[in-house]
């Protein structure tokens, strides 16, 4: 399988970290917005063609299949013109930054059959695995969900600290990754409300915002997203079980009392992202739609949609 990464950036690398481990994979573009960082990127993984222009990438015959790194405002229409240049895609989340966009690459994706997968990497991540897995298997249900996303992002940098050609966004990145997860471990959205917080008057979006969700199944979900938060960084989820309570943070999982569960078993690897690249490249090879498909996502971004239009108004 021969890849192409667009977006050589903090989460990029996290990409050609995975990718490494995948036997029979060879990176064989890289694309970034400047030329000579991109290069320093694309000699530390060893890989041989680097360019600024994704065009240029698509027009190859030694690349199957692209992973999109790049800002978000980007995603959807690059995911296109993937699939019409007939290369496989995996989006990094989120798909878009608005319905629209988002539908279209769902219709691109039907019209060219092509797999594109996008980046809900709390389905892969070992923590979530295991408690889907029980959740499978009849062993519990959710009751609640309580998610805090935390972040202190009062400028525009990156996860390495170094600044961003493009604004990041609570509801449209942030809450897609537990609106998409809920929805996963506790069934369909049939209920959801969101307040924020002011806008900053740099950024042009809201520091602080607030969702409730509520599933077909009755289960609920408080979700708290803030990027003023001084403190601890990431995402914590609390799984209120029927029997049974667990504390996920990325890829490690707890009990209620802090207590350390064995999931080492539950993948090949302990890492998301690689876990994540994995499902992507075995979808393509076995001529299958991939867990986190733009089809099976679709509904997260239908309820951020209405939370949006909520928000306005």
């Amino acid at each position: 399988m021969r890849i192409a990464l667009a977006g050589a950036g903090a989460f990029g690398e996290k990409h050609l970290n995975g990718l490494q481990n995948i036997d029979g994979v060879t990176v064989t573009s890289l694309v970034g917005r400047t030329l000579e960082p991109t290069k320093a990127v694309a000699e530390k993984y060893g890989i041989g063609h680097v360019t600024t222009d994704l065009d240029e990438t698509l027009a190859r015959d030694d690349v199957d299949a692209v992973i999109l790194c790049t800002p978000t405002q980007m995603h959807a229409a690059q995911a296109i013109a993937c699939m019409d240049a007939g290369k496989h895609v995996e989006v990094e989340i989120p798909l878009a930054d608005n319905l629209a966009d988002a539908e279209a690459v769902l219709a691109k994706s039907v019209e060219t059959g092509k797999v594109c997968m996008v980046g809900h990497t709390r389905r892969f991540n070992p923590s979530h695995q295991y408690v889907h897995n029980k959740i499978v298997g009849g062993d519990l249900n959710i009751q609640q969900m309580d998610v805090q996303t935390y972040f202190f992002r009062r400028k525009n940098i990156n996860a390495k600290g170094e600044p961003r050609s493009w604004t990041d966004h609570l509801l449209w990145h942030h809450a897609a990754h537990t609106v998409d997860l809920f929805a996963y471990q506790a069934g369909e959205i049939v209920q959801a409300q969101a307040i924020q917080g002011p806008i900053h008057p740099e950024l042009g979006i809201a520091m602080d915002m607030s969702i409730q969700l509520k599933s077909v199944s009755g289960a609920i979900c408080t979700l708290s997203l803030s990027f003023n938060n001084d403190g601890p960084l990431g995402t914590f989820f609390r799984y209120i079980c029927d029997n049974g309570t667990y504390i996920a943070r990325y890829d490690d999982l707890v009990d209620g009392y802090e207590k350390p569960i064995d999931v080492t078993k539950v993948d090949v690897s302990m890492n998301g992202i690689e876990l994540q690249d994995r499902e992507f490249i075995a979808a393509i090879q076995e001529g299958r739609q991939p867990n986190s498909s733009v089809e099976s996502v679709m509904p997260c971004y239908r309820v951020l949609d209405k939370l949006e239009k909520d928000l306005q108004s």
